[in-house]
């Protein structure tokens, strides 16, 4: 029945019908921004590090949807990766029985938090702070770095004795913390339509896709999964653009990272790394012409965080790994 199910479903066509979904939800929620959702008062801008888009008076209505959409959602796909362990299935082109019920689920609480939003709009923003939600992704993002270090290096193909030894226990239990870290960032947000919103949505709504369809070769197809490093890159500069912020610094930080480590992975020629990587230069120089060449050390920001990043998530693991080590 299992074979049955993998020959009748490839998990190529899922992964294009998720991106052509994600497009489409994405859309429905721009048009119902547009004219269906009015969510009441919501909290004045401050300066400083603040999320706005939170009821003025919240409810307990309001609170318990958000909360208990979340936990229903975070539960479900818990459960469906730790069945699907138990399983210990082979990599497949096809689709295997838990990610057709990961489909579902995600796309079942994706409707639920639509007509949440609509009903009484507050998102998890409420209760906690803005930088759990940026740095459970940035977290994510690091995590794929110290699994990618055996394929494909951390600095130029150059790769981490130390990344590489906790690599195996990152992934193997890693579905469980990239699941927290896009559900719980889903629902942080009301499903609001400024362009902000929407690119982030609809980047949840990729790494949802990504994280229902484990266990097939599209869930490790090399260039998708870049795709999704990069957007991050992409949807930071956007933010950062609309918040008056200094858009070039997330953009070109961001893909800095690609150059450095990213393309490495992909089998490119030596030929065309040089040539992305002179186009990088390229574009940093166009655009800091008018930014200001003195702003140029902003770049490193980005790809050190991550890539110290990945040495502290080693290091935790290894020394967690150690410290459970029997005598």
């Amino acid at each position: 029945m299992m074979r049955a199910m993998n020959a009748g479903r490839d998990s190529s066509t899922a992964l294009w019908g998720g991106i052509a979904f994600s497009f489409a939800f994405t859309g429905l929620i721009w048009y119902a921004g547009a004219h269906w959702l009015q969510p009441g008062a919501l909290t004045p801008d401050r300066p400083g590090f603040w999320y706005e888009w939170q009821l003025v008076e919240p409810t307990v209505a309001s609170r318990a949807t958000a909360w208990g959409g979340y936990l229903l959602h975070q539960v479900a796909i818990w459960w469906l990766i730790w069945t699907a362990q138990q399983e210990r299935p082979a990599y497949t082109g096809g689709l295997h029985r838990f990610n057709v019920l990961a489909l579902a689920v995600n796309a079942v609480f994706i409707g639920l938090h639509f007509i949440q939003t609509q009903v009484w709009y507050d998102g998890l923003a409420q209760d906690v702070h803005e930088a759990t939600a940026q740095w459970s992704v940035i977290i994510l993002l690091v995590a794929v770095l110290l699994m990618e270090n055996r394929r494909r290096g951390l600095v130029f193909g150059v790769g981490s004795t130390w990344a590489e030894k906790a690599g195996p226990f990152v992934r193997r239990y890693h579905g469980y913390f990239f699941a927290w870290a896009t559900i719980y960032t889903f629902w942080y947000h009301p499903m609001e339509d400024t362009w902000g919103h929407l690119f982030g949505f609809f980047y949840m709504f990729l790494l949802m896709l990504q994280g229902s369809l484990f266990f097939t070769r599209a869930h490790v197809n090399r260039r998708w999964t870049v795709v999704l490093e990069v957007t991050f890159a992409i949807h930071g500069a956007m933010v950062a653009y609309l918040a008056g912020q200094g858009w070039q610094m997330f953009l070109m930080g961001g893909l800095a990272m690609f150059v450095i480590t990213q393309m490495h992975g992909l089998g490119l020629s030596r030929r065309a790394r040089w040539l992305i990587a002179f186009g990088y230069a390229a574009g940093v120089a166009v655009l800091y012409s008018e930014r200001g060449f003195d702003r140029l050390p902003e770049l490193a920001g980005i790809p050190l965080t991550l890539l110290a990043g990945v040495f502290v998530l080693a290091l935790l693991v290894l020394g967690g790994q150690r410290a459970l080590r029997p005598a």
